[in-house]
């Protein structure tokens, strides 16, 4: 089973158990214990990257700063989400959850030494002006040297980063009277070490900032 086709099978709504502690667990690519998950789910049967492996060979565009990120190069712990930013339902809670990890980056001095990735899967109205203004409203730092919103070039590009390669299944909805658009998608943030191996997924709507920091923190303390 493919991971798309697993996604589809399991649904976006389904909340996998995440939690564990400090220790690889056998897996020398990772710090973190693996995590216990409801139903017997191995990373091996999920459709996107999880405990133990490594993310998607990808460049992505960074608009803002006008750079090209190599998702698996980038060698400090990071997150990663997937999101659009005419979203008015989940999305802002994603990134609201990430941007509070970034203030605790800020506040107790690590800005530096973790990275904030989220990816849009609406690439024709994901501009730079749409970021910096996604930027503006969420009250993300975008001083803190920390932050990269990435874009692929393309719809067909995007489809085949974010749900081919990421598994991250996200599809759009039909347009309204005044032509503007939703998606249906799955929400995720990936926690991924600096050498490209996922430490911990957290599926669902409303991810628990404190449970991201506490993460992060084992993470970085191991």
């Amino acid at each position: 089973m493919n991971r798309r086709t697993y996604l589809r099978t399991v649904g976006t709504g389904a909340a996998l158990g995440l939690a564990g502690c400090l220790g690889g667990g056998g897996n020398p690519n990772v710090s973190l214990s693996k995590p216990d998950r409801e139903n017997d789910v191995t990373s091996e049967q999920l459709p996107y990257p999880a405990w133990g492996q490594q993310v998607p060979d990808v460049t992505l565009r960074d608009p803002l700063s006008g750079t090209d990120v190599a998702v698996r190069d980038i060698d400090v712990p990071h997150f990663h989400t997937f999101f659009f930013t005419n979203c008015m339902t989940v999305c802002p809670v994603l990134i609201s959850a990430l941007r509070e990890v970034q203030i605790h980056s800020v506040s107790e001095g690590y800005a530096d030494k973790v990275g904030f990735y989220p990816i849009t899967f609406d690439p024709a109205r994901d501009d730079a002006a749409a970021f910096r203004k996604e930027a503006d409203d969420m009250n993300v730092d975008m001083d803190a040297g920390n932050w990269h919103f990435l874009r692929a070039e393309d719809e067909a590009e995007t489809k085949s980063v974010v749900e081919e390669q990421f598994g991250v299944f996200f599809d759009q909805n039909e347009p309204m009277e005044d032509g503007n658009y939703m998606f249906t998608h799955l929400g995720l943030v990936m926690l991924v070490n600096g050498d490209g191996y996922v430490e911990r997924t957290y599926r669902g709507n409303e991810p628990d900032e404190q449970t991201l920091i506490d993460d992060l923190t084992a993470l970085r303390e191991a």
